[in-house]
C-alpha cells in the first residue's frame, strides 16, 4: 500500500497565517512541527519511507523540499497549477498507472490531527485488502463525537459499526447547527475523513466514467501537461467522482480526528489559560475570554470575549467566532481584488 498526501492546498480558512504562498499545511499550528512534516513522519515511523508520496502544487514544491528533506524527488507528484482534490487525485493514479503500477494507494490530507497513528493503519489495511480484491473504493467514516456544521457527513447502509465494511448509500453537505445535532445522533452517518483507499486503475474507472474530458486530457497529456492542467476544471474528488460512484463504500472509525480546516478547529486541541483563551506569541491579555489570540509581533488585547485575532505579515485578523463560516468568502474576494489591480 502507498500512500499519497495531498499537501497542494491553500487553506483559506486560516487566513491570514495560511496564505496562497505559504499556506496552512506548512505551518506549525498544533506542535514544533508543521502539518505536513508530522502527517509524513507520523506514517514513517511505521511504514517505509518509500511508499510514502507528496501531491503538491508546482508553487510549493521548494516549500515541501525544504520541510522534508528525506523526501526523494522521485516521490513527489507535482501539480502545474492548484485545481483541487479532484485533479489532483487524477494525476496521482495516472503517476503509478503510467509505471505499470495498479498498487492499491491512500490518498489523505495533510492537515488532519490524528494521535493515533496506529488504529489509522488498522483502518487503512483493512480497506487495503477490500480495495485490493474488490476494486472497490474505501472511505474512512469518523463516528461523530458531536454536531459539526463544518464537515460534510457520508450515511451507510443500515449495520455498519467500527471495523466493519458497509457500501456508502449517501453524500451529506455540511449541514446547519439543528440537523447537524440530529446527524451525530443518527447511528449509521459519520464524518466525511476525505481519506480514501483505492487502486489507481478504480479511479480511472471512474474518471472515465464521471469525468472522461478530464481523464482524457490528462492521459494525453504527454509533453503538454502544464498548458493541459491549467484548464481543468477546479473541483473536488467528491464532487468529481465520489458522489457519483456506485463503487464506495466506508469503514467506521471511531479513533480521536480533527480537520484542521478553521481557526476554531484550535480550541478542541490547544490548550487554554484560566479565562479560556489560546494565546500564542507575545500577547498580553486583560479582561478577556474564549478569545483565539496568534500574534507575530507584540500584542495588548483588552476586554474582549469569543474573537479570533491573528495577525501575520500577510494581513489582520479580528473575526466573531460566530462569524468563521464567512471568512474563505471574503479571502477570495481580496484575492480577486488583488489578481484585478495586477491586470
Amino acid at each position: 500500500m502507498k500512500f499519497v498526501i495531498m499537501a497542494g492546498g491553500r487553506g483559506n480558512r486560516l487566513w491570514p497565517q495560511s496564505a496562497e504562498g505559504r499556506p496552512k499545511q506548512f505551518h506549525a499550528l498544533l506542535s514544533d512541527e508543521t502539518m505536513l512534516q508530522t502527517t509524513y513522519r507520523k506514517l514513517a515511523s511505521r511504514v517505509s519511507e518509500q511508499r510514502i508520496y507528496v501531491a503538491t502544487a508546482a508553487l510549493y514544491r521548494s516549500l515541501v523540499r525544504e520541510q522534508l528533506p528525506e523526501l526523494a524527488e522521485n516521490r513527489m507528484i507535482i501539480e502545474p497549477t492548484q485545481r483541487d482534490t479532484g485533479p489532483c487525485v487524477a494525476l496521482s493514479a495516472l503517476h503509478f498507472l503510467q509505471r505499470q503500477d495498479d498498487e492499491v494507494m491512500v490518498c489523505l490530507p495533510s492537515d488532519q490531527n490524528i494521535p493515533d497513528v496506529d488504529a489509522l493503519l488498522e483502518a487503512l489495511t483493512l480497506g487495503e485488502e477490500f480495495a485490493g480484491a474488490s476494486g472497490h473504493i474505501v472511505t474512512l467514516g469518523v463516528v461523530p463525537s458531536r454536531g459539526e456544521t463544518s464537515y460534510g457527513y457520508i450515511q451507510s447502509e443500515l449495520g455498519s459499526a467500527p471495523g466493519h465494511i458497509s457500501k456508502v448509500k449517501a453524500f451529506i453537505e455540511k449541514p446547519g447547527e439543528e440537523r447537524a445535532g440530529r446527524l451525530a445522533d443518527t447511528p449509521d452517518v459519520y464524518w466525511n475523513s476525505g481519506i480514501f483507499v483505492w487502486k489507481p486503475s478504480a479511479i480511472m474507472r471512474e474518471m472515465k466514467l464521471h469525468q472522461p474530458e478530464m481523464w482524457k486530457a490528462l492521459a494525453d497529456a504527454g509533453g503538454k501537461l502544464e498548458e493541459v492542467y491549467a484548464s481543468l476544471p477546479r473541483i473536488s474528488v467528491d464532487y468529481a467522482i465520489l458522489e457519483k460512484s456506485d463503487q464506495l463504500y466506508t469503514i467506521p472509525v471511531s479513533f480521536a480526528w480533527d480537520d484542521m480546516g478553521r481557526w476554531t478547529s484550535l480550541a478542541r486541541i490547544k490548550e487554554k489559560d484560566a479565562e479560556g483563551n489560546i494565546v500564542q506569541g507575545d500577547i498580553a491579555a486583560s479582561e478577556s475570554s474564549g478569545n483565539i489570540l496568534i500574534s507575530d509581533r507584540t500584542a495588548i488585547v483588552i476586554g474582549v470575549q469569543d474573537l479570533i485575532i491573528v495577525s501575520s505579515p500577510q494581513g489582520l485578523l479580528v473575526c466573531a467566532k460566530s462569524k468563521e463560516s464567512s471568512l474563505k468568502a471574503i479571502v477570495q474576494q481580496l484575492e480577486n481584488r488583488k489578481e484585478g489591480s495586477r491586470e
